[in-house]
Parts: structure tokens; C-alpha cells; sequence
């Protein structure tokens, strides 16, 4: 289960959050706060997932200290943030903040409206906001898809979810998350306005200039007849190497070559130059012929991670070249190792046991926690990198930093619990066969 952390004073806003969680209490549980301390010392020790912070509650509710305090470990505290906002003009300020990890800005009557749907969203796709690199797929790679209405707030939660979950997991740098967030929304606003919804350039350009609200406009014509049903298809494959999106709309298509060309005219318009743009930021951009889907890819990082951790930021890296020895099996050594960068393989004896990359976050935590001997040789493959802490040192900093140590048992208690099932299954397999 979940936690949501809600800081709020406003009524409206907490109703709205206990009841929406009273319906999913199966996935979500809701802890309400309505002061600032608990709220910060809630983040360090529990670590949710999910912050609903309510900026229409201010002074009562500093949302910025506790933004500063998420913000101050970002490795720490992953997940996603939705703000509420007093108006209109708020939600525009948040969305011009980068690095912020907002899944959604809404004014208070918006989050009435969207909260049960973003906690749907939320429990129909929480591997793309609660899982972060534990999950080292051996030779695989992951894939699926989504549909989604023609609502634009569904296209940016959808955008969002995708684009923290590659970063989170250490598959795109902090440059490449932006271009990502970009292209998505670009491609997926085009799949709407101009696919399901055919609003031409001229029309879109018309209802700009007489200052009508471009998002009222659209829901209004997705209820028409001949729009209500059409959906826009999100296809994803995320490999070792590369990430490939595809976007198809229900739309009749469009003559994209035209929108290709690297001379496009300067019009002065706001719009009609973001496909040209999206090029520039990823790769191998390619339409059908009809003109109704696009499909891209993007490189990812391999064996690096985004982040380091706070508390390890002051400790020096290590540099190891291809086949340099980490640690050997038996020897005495309870030193931890936390990955930055490269792939290690595991022997036990002359047996290949397994190879470590940044996704394991760690090497020596068993010989660490139990004052042990190293149970397997550790060997450097290629170029690598690693940051060495004494366990003195690693005891210390917990001392002055005890939610990491909150985040790390919760870190090996997912891993004894997906081991745990694996030995079921297989358990259950050998019983089949025998």
C-alpha cells in the first residue's frame, strides 16, 4: 500500500483526498497533515511516494520548505508531487520550476475534477512511478502500451509517468528526461488537437488570437459525436540500448513532410514549429504514410546512474579498469560499495554468478550488515566506477541522516520479497515436473 502524503488546510482538499483514497484503500492510504514540521519530518522518515502539496493553504502550509526538502536529495525522494494552486496564475509559476517532479498542477476546483482520475491512472501504471532501478532485466527489455482519452491533463500524467520512470530507473540523463518531456508532449498534443479532434493550424492560430482558453476549447469539441470516441494508442519499448515510442491517433492523418522541412518559415505564430523541433531532440523520427502515427527513439544511459546520493557526496570515486579486482571471496572486509558507473561480475570460485550494474545500487551489503567474510569475488568489467564508505563512516552519517537508513531496509526488504517469489515459482515448477 502507498502512502499520500497530503499538506493542506483547505476542507475542499482534504474531503476530496479522503474520499477519493477510501475508494482505492486497497492501493492508497492518506496522511494529512496541517502543518509544516510534521510534513518535513513525515518526508524523511516514511518517504512517500506520492506529496500532495497545497499552495492555497499557505501561511499555514509552507510549500516551498518542503519542496527544498524533497528537492535536497533527489535520490531520496523520488516519486511524484501534485500541487494544488489558489488560481490560475499560480499554476502557470509552478510550471515554468524545472526539476521538480510534478505530476500534475491544478487549480482547486481542477483537483476536485482529477483527483480520482490520477489516482487511477496511478494504480493501473504504478511501475512508472513507484519502481526505481531495482529491476536489472537480464538480456530483456520491458514494453507495453496505453490508450487515453482526449483529455489533455491524461497526456501530461501519461508524458510524466514514462519520462520519471526512465529517469528514476537510470535510463536517461537530466538533459535527455528533458528532450524526452518535450517530444512527448509534442507528438501526443499533435495526436489530440489536430488527429482525434482535427483543429487545423489556421483554427488553432484563430482561437489563440481571440484569447479563448485553448484547453476549454478542446474538451468542448472532444464531446462532439464524431470526436467523442477516438483515442490516442501509446506504445513503448524500453531495451538495454534504447528506448522506441509509437503514437497513433483515430484522426484522418496529416501531410507531416511538409512540417519536416528545415527551412519552415518564421510566421510569428507560437505554434506550428514543434515537430521540426522534437527532431533536434531525439532520434530516428518516422510517420506512417497516412500521416496519424509517429514513432521515435532515444538512446539510454548504460551502466551510469542520474543521481548520487546526498550523503555520499562527499566521499571520493574510485576508478577501476577491465578485470581490477574489488573485493575477494573469503576475505576479511565489510566495507560498502555504492555504483556510480560500469557492470561487475560476481564469481563464486571460478563460477559467474552474476553481473552488478547501477540498477543493484550496491556491492558488499551482506558482508556490511553481517560482519561477514565476502561471500563472491568482485570484478571490475570495463571502464567502472564505484564510491567506497567504511562502515564507521556509513554508521555515522545514518546517525545524522536515520531515513536513509528507513529507505535502505526498504530497499533490501523489496529485494528479499522478489526473491522470495522467485523461489515460490520455481519451487512450484520443480513440484509440477516431479
Amino acid at each position: 500500500m502507498k502512502k499520500i502524503l497530503t499538506a493542506s488546510v483547505n476542507n475542499d482538499v482534504i474531503k476530496v483526498v479522503k474520499t477519493v483514497c477510501k475508494a482505492y484503500s486497497q492501493y492508497f492510504k492518506a496522511e494529512i497533515f496541517g502543518d509544516t514540521v510534521p510534513v518535513v519530518s513525515f518526508i524523511k522518515y516514511e518517504i512517500p511516494e506520492i506529496k500532495v502539496l497545497d499552495y492555497s493553504s499557505a501561511p499555514a502550509i509552507d510549500c516551498e520548505e518542503i519542496l527544498n526538502e524533497i528537492k535536497g536529495d533527489a535520490w531520496l525522494h523520488y516519486g511524484g508531487i501534485i500541487a494544488v494552486c489558489k488560481n490560475s496564475e499560480q499554476v502557470m509559476e509552478l510550471e515554468e520550476l524545472k526539476d521538480n517532479n510534478m505530476i500534475a498542477i491544478l487549480t482547486v476546483n481542477q483537483f476536485k475534477s482529477n483527483f480520482e482520475r490520477i489516482l487511477r491512472i496511478l494504480q493501473q501504471n504504478q511501475q512508472f512511478l513507484f519502481n526505481r532501478g531495482m529491476q536489472d532485466l537480464i538480456g530483456g527489455q520491458e514494453s507495453g502500451k496505453f490508450i487515453c482519452g482526449n483529455d489533455p491533463m491524461d497526456i501530461r500524467y501519461y508524458t510524466n509517468f514514462l519520462v520519471s520512470y526512465l529517469y528514476n530507473t537510470n535510463r536517461i540523463s537530466a538533459e535527455d528526461r528533458f528532450n524526452l518531456q518535450v517530444s512527448l508532449m509534442e507528438y501526443l498534443t499533435n495526436a489530440l488537437e489536430h488527429g482525434n479532434l482535427e483543429i487545423s493550424y489556421e483554427e488553432k492560430s484563430r482561437v489563440m488570437a481571440e484569447g479563448k482558453d485553448l484547453v476549454s476549447y478542446m474538451k468542448e469539441r472532444s464531446q462532439l459525436p464524431e470526436f467523442a470516441d477516438r483515442k490516442i494508442h501509446i506504445e513503448y519499448v524500453i531495451g538495454k540500448s534504447k528506448s522506441l515510442f509509437k503514437i497513433r491517433d483515430d484522426g484522418k492523418g496529416f501531410d507531416w513532410r511538409k512540417f519536416l522541412s528545415d527551412s519552415l518559415p518564421e510566421t510569428g505564430e507560437l505554434h506550428g514549429r514543434g515537430i521540426a523541433m522534437s527532431r533536434e531532440l531525439v532520434q530516428r523520427v518516422s510517420y506512417n504514410e497516412k500521416g496519424n502515427e509517429v514513432s521515435f527513439e532515444i538512446k539510454n544511459l548504460k551502466n551510469k546512474v542520474n543521481t548520487v546520493p546526498g550523503i555520499m557526496e562527499p566521499f571520493g570515486t574510485i576508478e577501476y579498469k577491465d578485470r581490477d579486482i574489488v573485493c575477494r571471496e573469503n576475505e576479511i572486509s565489510n566495507d560498502l560499495f555504492f555504483i556510480v558507473s560500469g557492470r561487475f561480475a560476481v564469481y563464486k570460485g571460478r563460477k559467474l554468478t552474476a553481473v552488478l550494474t547501477p540498477n543493484d545500487m550496491f556491492i558488499g551489503e551482506m558482508a556490511f550488515l553481517l560482519n561477514d567474510r565476502r561471500t563472491a569475488s568482485i570484478l571490475a568489467v570495463g571502464d567502472c566506477r564505484l564510491i567506497k564508505i567504511s562502515k564507521t563512516a556509513f554508521l555515522t552519517l545514518i546517525r545524522k541522516n536515520p531515513h536513509y537508513g528507513v529507505f535502505l531496509s526498504k530497499m533490501l526488504a523489496t529485494r528479499l520479497a522478489k526473491q522470495t517469489k522467485v523461489t515460490m515459482e520455481l519451487k512450484a515448477k520443480l513440484e509440477s515436473l516431479s
